[in-house]
């Protein structure tokens, strides 16, 4: 039946010409408006990278866990080659709790959870591992504990009834310890677990201090808690640790040097980033390395002092490269025949560094300057050409 059947035959042309759009109005008023979603409580962010393994079957448990809980996930994925995007947006055509954001040409663990907690518009936040570690039976408690008041709920490793034995190798077990009772005394955190990976806070607490945190490094509950925990009510809940069931882990006993450079930034009021001082550090190793193999070839290769000099420089530049690449740049790290050439343009940088280092402390020396004064300008200002360099042209991402 059309528009037109409707209309009775006495009605004039002018009736019938209205008709049509009076009987659309009324079907649109009469349809039942569409049950709005029930807002988000709850976003948990699980930042990836090569994890397809396991996504599918941390979303089963987190939908058996929050049971009864608005919540929606969030996989903020590093662009993994192995299609964990790709996963999780297929998952989330089908379930709309799950979103997925994929990273291109930038990578890091915090830098991921704050672009997730960053994107989403519920009252509370969470974080958890893709590679099922994390105990996600114990949200609902710390979600109770936020409801309750608390600003902060941090799942403990190292609390009573809590253990890290069975998915910690003992390297990694006992830097994350280290690190622990570092953040304890320097930064005067209280908690039994700063280094966890596995926490809740109000999203407000993001949003105030986004600005203040790093997005370089793995260890973003130790920036939150130096930047806003001080005066914020704490909570924690224990959990057991569990091993890794596919994959690898992405976390090694470098961490925990990362972690004092983030700690070192944050002491000097976060005046220089946490990367240059990682840099600098290992600037710094590398002159300890050129010392060492420019004896090694005075002493033992028996040669000329000109010789062991260039042989020095050469290794330790070696040195400060692979070292940087496994570390201070290990979120763009290059492989490969990325690799070779990297290496080649380290060499040139810091060659060409060198060169302003000396020219830099003779002309400070000229103004009748002390020589360590003048030495020391010189290297800084090497540093820094270095640094600059190794950033724009060898480490793009």
């Amino acid at each position: 039946m059309s528009d037109f059947d409707l209309i009775p035959r006495s009605q004039t042309s002018a009736d019938a010409a209205l008709a049509p759009p009076l009987a659309r109005a009324a079907e649109r008023v009469a349809a039942p408006a569409p049950l709005p979603r029930a807002a988000v409580e709850l976003t948990v962010v699980i930042p990836s990278y090569c994890e397809r393994d396991n996504i599918a079957e941390l979303f089963r448990r987190l939908d058996a866990a929050l049971d009864g809980v608005a919540w929606e996930a969030v996989v903020v994925d590093d662009d993994s080659p192995d299609g964990t995007a790709e996963l999780a947006k297929s998952i989330g055509r089908r379930d709309p709790r799950l979103r997925c954001i994929r990273r291109v040409g930038r990578r890091g663990l915090s830098g991921a959870v704050i672009e997730g907690m960053l994107s989403s518009s519920a009252p509370v936040v969470a974080v958890i591992d893709a590679d099922l570690q994390h105990d996600e039976t114990l949200l609902p408690n710390m979600l109770k504990e936020i409801r309750a008041g608390a600003d902060i709920a941090i799942a403990s490793r190292y609390a009573e009834g809590g253990s890290a034995t069975e998915g910690f190798s003992g390297i990694r077990r006992w830097g994350s310890e280290m690190a622990t009772k570092l953040a304890r005394r320097l930064m005067g955190v209280s908690v039994t677990d700063p280094m966890s990976g596995f926490f809740m806070l109000r999203r407000e607490i993001v949003e105030a201090h986004a600005g203040d945190l790093s997005n370089q490094g793995y260890k973003l509950l130790a920036d939150l808690l130096w930047s806003a925990g001080r005066d914020k009510r704490i909570v924690e809940l224990t959990y057991r640790f569990r091993a890794r069931q596919h994959g690898e882990s992405k976390l090694d006993a470098l961490v925990t040097l990362d972690y004092l450079g983030l700690i070192f930034s944050k002491l000097l009021g976060g005046a220089l980033p946490v990367r240059f001082l990682m840099f600098a550090a290992v600037g710094a190793s590398g002159v300890a390395v050129h010392l060492m193999m420019l004896q090694f070839g005075l002493g033992h290769l028996g040669l000329a002092f000109g010789w062991a000099q260039a042989l020095a420089v050469i290794t330790a530049m070696t040195w400060n490269f692979v070292l940087n690449n496994r570390l201070t740049y290990r979120d763009a790290r290059l492989t490969g025949w990325g690799f070779m050439t990297g290496l080649i343009k380290f060499y040139l940088a810091c060659s060409i560094g060198s060169i302003g280092n000396v020219g830099v402390a003779s002309w400070i020396y000229s103004f009748h300057a002390t020589a360590w004064l003048a030495g020391l300008t010189g290297a800084v200002m090497g540093a820094v050409f270095n640094y600059a360099v190794s950033s724009a042209l060898i480490w793009k991402k």
